[in-house]
C-alpha cells in the first residue's frame, strides 16, 4: 500500500508527467496486476504442455510466453488511462520495450524467488509411490524399471529398489502425468527431453541422461501423445 503510491509518485507512465497522480496510480496498480496474472497463467501453461518443458531453451519459451501475454495487456492498459486522462496514448513500439524491460524483470524475479524459481520446471505434487521411498525425499521420480521381481526407482536422488509388481508402482504414480515405452519401463513425462534412434531402435532421452527403449507396442500412443 506504501510502495505503489510511491511509485506513481516518482515513475510516471512513459515519462507522462502530464498524468494526474490518480491516473498514474491506476496505471501502475494495472501492473502489478496484470504481472501476476500473466506469471501465474504462464507458469500454469508450462505446466501443462510437457513439450514446452523438454524443449532447449525453456527458459527463453517463459520469457518469451510471459511477454506475448503482457506486451499487449499492458497496451490495452495505457491506451484505456492515457486516452481517459486527455493525453495521447504510447504508440505500440513504445510499450513493446516497456513490456520487454517489465517481463524481462518478471522472469528475473521469478528466477531468483526461492519459493517460485522453479516456476518453469514445475515439480508435479508427489505420488503415493514416494512413502515406499526413504524418509525425507524431496526429488523428482524420472522412471520405474522392472527387474525380476523388483521395480527400480530412478530419482533425482538416486536409485531406490522397492519389492513390487510392475503394475502396481505404476498405479501409485498416478498423479504423475507418465507413460509405459517398453514393457519393462515406465517414465514420467516431464523427464523426456529428447528422442535417440540407434542401431533401429528408439529411446527416450531423460533429463538425467537415461536411454530408455522404446517399443513397437508403446510407440504408437507415444506418438500420439507427441513424446516421440
Amino acid at each position: 500500500m506504501v510502495f505503489l503510491p510511491l511509485l506513481a509518485y516518482a515513475f510516471p507512465p512513459f515519462l507522462a508527467f502530464e498524468l494526474s497522480f490518480g491516473l498514474r496510480l491506476l496505471f501502475w496498480t494495472g501492473v502489478m496486476v496484470l504481472a501476476l496474472t500473466v506469471t501465474g497463467l504462464a507458469r500454469k501453461l508450462m505446466q501443462n504442455n510437457p513439450a514446452l518443458l523438454r524443449i532447449p531453451l525453456r527458459d527463453l519459451a517463459y520469457a518469451g510466453l510471459i511477454l506475448a501475454l503482457f506486451t499487449p495487456s499492458l497496451w490495452l492498459l495505457a491506451w484505456i488511462l492515457f486516452t481517459f486522462g486527455g493525453q495521447m496514448a504510447p504508440g505500440a513500439q513504445t510499450v513493446a520495450v516497456y513490456g520487454a524491460l517489465l517481463a524481462a524483470g518478471l522472469v528475473f524475479v521469478q528466477r531468483n524467488d526461492p519459493t517460485t524459481a522453479k516456476a518453469a520446471v514445475p515439480k508435479a505434487e508427489q505420488p503415493r509411490l514416494v512413502r515406499r521411498l526413504p524418509p525425507g525425499f524431496d526429488g523428482q521420480i524420472y522412471r520405474l524399471t522392472v527387474r525380476d521381481h523388483n521395480v527400480d526407482v530412478v530419482t533425482s536422488d538416486g536409485i531406490f529398489t522397492l519389492r513390487s509388481r510392475f503394475t502396481d508402482a505404476i498405479a501409485e504414480m498416478e498423479l504423475v502425468p507418465g507413460h509405459c515405452s517398453h514393457r519393462s519401463h515406465w517414465v514420467t513425462d516431464a523427464a523426456i527431453v529428447g528422442v535417440e534412434k540407434t542401431g533401429g531402435k528408439t529411446f527416450l532421452k531423460l533429463v538425467n541422461g537415461d536411454l530408455v527403449p522404446v517399443s513397437r507396442k508403446y510407440k504408437p500412443m507415444l506418438e500420439q501423445d507427441g513424446l516421440i
